[in-house]
């Protein structure tokens, strides 16, 4: 059986039982019939590995927690991942990879083109729901760091924050992103489907943004953000 990693949001120590929360108990025991007596993956966001060992499986499942390593899967670059909201699954889609790839936080964006309008209940919703994705995107990609999820904010007031080291991807740019020089931490800044607009870019340029590109292509948003953040890895990461 694979090795099986769950998120759990409570301190974890050796020596220490646990009661799984409804998701990692629906997990575990509804959908993998996971045995009891064996091991599994436990993290908590602080960057280690729990190996715990399932002791009891009811109507409720109790791991005992028997050793820890510390995960060294972290990347040496700080990426922060600042995307135009894009429709649906798509959304989900490049958040998922985003994580995958190693974004330390990601902060959702609505801008001019936004197909998607998002806000209060509706917002909060998809927030919540997305905060889901990124914690199944690191039980599945083999990190013990969730990557950080602000709340959704218009392009102008991000821009205007004074980011440091603020690149937006545009196909049109004279910048190739390999000429940059290299970074410890960057804000990878990707559109919406229909892009940023002219004004916008305007803006984020007298906000001491620099535009980047990574060819001639139009690529959408969420082939976009997978590509930019895979080239930082390679440029500055790991």
């Amino acid at each position: 059986m694979k090795n099986v990693r769950l998120y759990q949001n409570t301190p974890l120590q050796i020596g220490k039982k646990i009661i799984l929360d409804e998701y990692g108990y629906h997990h575990l025991v509804k959908v993998l019939r996971f045995p009891q007596g064996k091991n599994i993956t436990l993290f908590n966001g602080d960057g280690t590995n729990y190996l715990a060992r399932v002791d009891k499986v009811k109507k409720y499942c109790e791991v005992d927690i028997v050793s820890s390593e510390k995960n060294q899967s972290e990347s040496k670059l700080n990426i922060t991942l600042a995307q135009g909201v894009a429709k649906g699954e798509k959304m989900d889609f490049l958040i998922q990879k985003a994580v995958e790839l190693g974004v330390n936080s990601i902060v959702p964006i609505m801008s001019e083109r936004c197909v998607v309008k998002l806000n209060g209940e509706r917002l909060a919703k998809r927030h919540k729901h997305w905060e889901r994705v990124i914690i199944g995107a690191s039980e599945q990609s083999g990190r013990s760091v969730i990557p950080d999820l602000a709340k959704s904010i218009s392009f102008n007031e991000f821009v205007n924050l004074n980011i440091n080291n603020g690149l937006i991807l545009h196909h049109r740019a004279e910048l190739p992103l390999i000429d940059i020089e290299p970074l410890s931490e960057v804000v990878i800044i990707i559109g919406p489907e229909g892009g940023f607009t002219s004004a916008e870019i305007d803006h984020a340029l007298k906000s001491n943004c620099r535009i980047v590109s990574l060819g001639p292509r139009i690529l959408r948003t969420e082939t976009a953000s997978i590509a930019a953040i895979a080239n930082l890895q390679m440029l500055w990461g790991s």
